[in-house]
């Protein structure tokens, strides 16, 4: 088992991220990682509770002589993105993540690494296990499937917390601490269609956009890089203005909340139309990455022969492929109040033509829009269902959840700046994250709860180049020591 992580400091909280690095924990399947963290709870003497949604709530009594202190919540999720390069093999149901540490900073071997938010995790574990740290009353609170519709935090038990201060530890930058975050919803797409044959005179190729940056969908999503599914929606459309094609599949993403790194598509062309294809598709590439020179070095779109197979009608192509080009991604509009931070975007995240087993081809997609703004949420999710009711697609507007709006004046915000200049030695920049965090959510069924989230340096998450800055780690702990030390009295 890989274990090189149990060397460095400080060692309370590597070793329970190395243990969270040996348990398989993509989203819908935590069930592992939540019933090894009931008994390893329970040997040490803690309350457990598993609300019906499957969120697991550990509690501590508060260390000698801090009884009279507010109760705490430390909250994080179980669930990772599960992303790997394609020459990787890697099953995220059942391989330990594999990690290496490369100029200090803990990365994985081409998988996503599970910082995001095992860190957090990890810290709240180490608190549960300590046996010399000073604190009151912990509740450690651990939610199911929020990197794929923050289900755990939606259907969250209410009535089951206590504590009216809560910690998120799922923040992503050293010296940053958090106080408001945007809201999201999803918007699910899907269509049926009827096939034709292809003709005799025809060859298939199959068309790959890849070696794309990806990254989060929203802390990521403003800094010009590629969407493999935009392109290849634009490579298609283009093309189809310059020749005649049958569009048999394609595939792009995997993840709403991840900028698609890679995305193919299948078509058939008539033998008069070929050289056209392979000038335009070498035209396309690099046109693209003389586009994207600044954000996408390994941009690559490449061109090879594929199985003939049945494919959409003329009409339906076109009108398909028209209503993905019209629908939205990335940066919708920044905010006004807030410079430099983005107000409201849109994911293109995941999208899929193949053959069903009743002779047609199902088309599906799925979008993420999010806003610091609740009604902006709605506005922009309605221009992408727009889109696909142009092609008479069942769209479906889901898992929507709340913003959290900031509130400079609480006090646990100035208490948290008071003791981040005491350990740290600086004042901690204060800001507002376009991302889900599980607050807004938190803080809605639990109204006057006040919320700060911080955390380590954590870059590339939701993509294969996710590594995690050692020293920032220590600083987080630290940090988190120092602020459960000196909690207000209830």
């Amino acid at each position: 088992m890989n274990d090189v992580l149990t060397t460095l400091e400080p060692k309370a909280i590597w070793r329970h991220f190395q243990t969270l690095c040996n348990t398989p924990r993509r989203s819908y399947h935590e069930a592992a990682l939540r019933e090894h963290l009931i008994q390893w709870a329970t040997d040490l003497g803690h309350e457990t509770y598993v609300d019906p949604v499957g969120n697991l709530l550990i509690r501590k009594a508060a260390s000698k002589g801090m009884e009279d202190r507010e109760t705490v919540v430390l909250q994080g999720h179980l669930d990772m993105v599960a992303q790997k390069n394609a020459d990787i093999d890697h099953d995220f149901t059942k391989d330990p993540i594999i990690t290496q540490v490369i100029d200090g900073w803990v990365q994985a071997t081409g998988t996503t690494l599970g910082a995001d938010n095992g860190i957090g995790v990890a810290a709240a574990m180490a608190v549960l296990e300590s046996t010399d740290l000073a604190h009151g009353p912990i509740e450690a609170l651990f939610t199911i499937e929020e990197e794929t519709s923050l289900r755990g935090a939606l259907q969250l038990e209410e009535g089951i917390l206590k504590g009216k201060i809560l910690l998120n530890l799922d923040s992503e930058d050293r010296g940053d601490v958090y106080i408001g975050c945007a809201g999201g919803m999803d918007i699910n797409v899907a269509k049926q269609y009827p096939i034709v044959a292809t003709g005799s005179d025809k060859k298939a190729f199959k068309i790959t956009v890849s070696g794309l940056r990806g990254g989060h969908s929203g802390l990521d999503i403003h800094k010009g890089r590629a969407s493999a599914n935009v392109l290849i929606v634009r490579l298609l459309n283009l093309l189809k203005e310059r020749c005649d094609f049958g569009l048999t599949a394609f595939t792009g993403g995997t993840l709403r909340n991840a900028i698609s790194r890679d995305a193919e598509a299948t078509i058939n062309v008539s033998n008069e139309d070929q050289a056209k294809l392979f000038a335009f598709v070498e035209e396309f590439e690099q046109a693209t990455k003389t586009e994207f020179s600044a954000t996408e070095t390994n941009l690559t779109v490449t061109l090879e022969t594929a199985e003939l197979d049945s494919e959409l009608k003329e009409t339906d192509k076109d009108a398909l492929l028209n209503a993905m080009y019209s629908a939205p991604h990335g940066v919708h509009r920044m905010s006004a109040d807030l410079e430099g931070v983005t107000e409201t975007s849109c994911n293109f995240g995941v999208i899929n033509l193949r053959n069903t087993e009743d002779g047609k081809k199902a088309f599906d997609a799925c979008l993420l829009v999010r806003s610091l703004v609740d009604s902006a949420v709605e506005q922009l999710a309605y221009v992408a269902k727009s889109a696909f009711s142009l092609i008479q697609a069942e769209v479906k507007l889901e898992n929507g959840y709340p913003g959290w709006r900031p509130d400079p004046k609480a006090g646990l915000l100035k208490h948290f700046l008071t003791v981040h200049t005491e350990v740290m030695g600086h004042e901690a920049n204060v800001k507002v994250i376009h991302a889900g965090l599980e607050c807004g959510i938190i803080g809605a069924k639990y109204p006057g709860m006040e919320m700060v989230s911080f955390g380590p340096n954590i870059r590339g998450a939701h993509s294969p180049t996710e590594r995690m800055e050692i020293d920032s780690v220590g600083d987080f702990w630290r940090l988190l020591v120092a602020l459960l030390e000196s909690v207000p009295k209830a």
